[in-house]
């Protein structure tokens, strides 16, 4: 292993004194292409990748966590961009993506498909994957299995698993022992809106409060590296946050916890969840209206394609020399397309005068 270096050092000495031999073709074999229509991903860097170390020195140092769901690729490259800390592949696909009521519908194998298309964006944060209802619940075994094909076939570095039931905590010790990181998620868990009787804050008496701290702790107590606090009150949260030895993030528990996340769509203004459709969430501050941005583009769009000013000269750049256009028509007359012929000539000449 020691040698490998001097190997390395060597073979590249000698690629770069025969540029066009074999290194020449291996360099088009890249994953990142070099001057494409589209271009390509930016490549990784190491040394700037969010561990759980990076966490545990924040939270020591007191300095508040970032977290934000995404589920595609280009929502990934934004969160990357934006330098958050930790990106949740929230099982909230299901509504802000899917178009459902709830988070209960959305399978293991959607999941999956969005891990995959966050992992190649985000490059960055800590990548965690939430567990979908039905996955997890039956038995540690599950529950295991369903985590390892989260970090195995999704890409991701943790998961993330809702409540405080034993058999939630159970599952969350097995999947830990397994060596896989695990966030607990306590207060309203949307993945028990069927006992809960809807989307309703926790903690707002003394026996729910007393349950979120006492939930939280058993999840630190089973391995958990961090937990979720959702949509419960402020000093229910603080009281949390201060009894546990690993950071808490909220999302609608006000501002004593050690981080905070929010939910992609929510916090750019794109679009709501169907059960939010009349009422923006409460906890929830609109960082921009990009929705707005995104209709008025479409109508834009629109509008151009209609009057047929787009496209014009500046977005048709790919050209035909003279002498090439020349055979081209040529060529169609003697194929019987004089009418193409003709609209080939007009195209070219407006194209040229535009």
């Amino acid at each position: 292993m020691v040698y490998f270096p001097s190997i390395s050092r060597i073979i590249s000495s000698s690629l770069r004194k025969t540029p066009n031999t074999h290194y020449s073709k291996l360099r088009f074999l890249s994953n990142v292409p070099e001057n494409t229509v589209y271009g390509g991903p930016k490549p990784q860097n190491p040394n700037q990748r969010v561990t759980l170390t990076t966490l545990r020195q924040k939270y020591k140092k007191g300095e508040r966590i970032t977290m934000v769901t995404g589920y595609d690729y280009p929502s990934a490259v934004h969160i990357d961009m934006a330098g958050i800390d930790i990106c949740l592949v929230g099982d909230s696909a299901s509504m802000v993506v899917h178009g459902h009521d709830t988070t209960l519908p959305i399978t293991i194998d959607e999941m999956l498909v969005h891990c995959r298309a966050v992992a190649r964006g985000a490059k960055r944060p800590l990548l965690v994957g939430d567990l979908p209802f039905g996955t997890y619940e039956s038995s540690t075994k599950q529950a295991v299995d369903t985590a390892v094909r989260v970090l195995k076939e999704g890409g991701m570095d943790a998961i993330k698993l809702e409540g405080g039931a034993p058999s939630r905590i159970t599952a969350a010790k097995a999947i830990v022992e397994a060596g896989i990181a695990v966030i607990g998620h306590v207060g309203l868990t949307p993945q028990a809106i069927s006992v809960l009787g809807g989307f309703r804050p926790q903690g707002r008496n003394i026996d729910s409060a007393v349950k979120v701290v006492e939930t939280a702790m058993a999840l630190q107590e089973a391995g958990c590296f961090s937990v979720v606090l959702e949509c419960v009150p402020a000093p229910v949260a603080a009281a949390a946050t201060s009894a546990l030895q690993i950071p808490t993030i909220g999302i609608g528990a006000g501002p004593f916890c050690s981080g905070q996340v929010l939910v992609y769509h929510d916090l750019l203004g794109m679009m709501q969840h169907p059960h939010h459709a009349k009422v923006t969430p409460k906890f929830c501050k609109q960082f921009g209206n990009v929705g707005d941005v995104i209709n008025k583009a479409l109508l834009e769009y629109k509008e151009e394609v209609t009057n047929g000013s787009f496209p014009g000269a500046a977005h048709s750049p790919y050209k035909i020399g003279a002498a090439d256009m020349d055979g081209f028509l040529n060529e169609l007359q003697k194929l019987g397309f004089s009418d193409a012929a003709s609209a080939a000539a007009a195209a070219a000449e407006k194209i040229q005068t535009s």
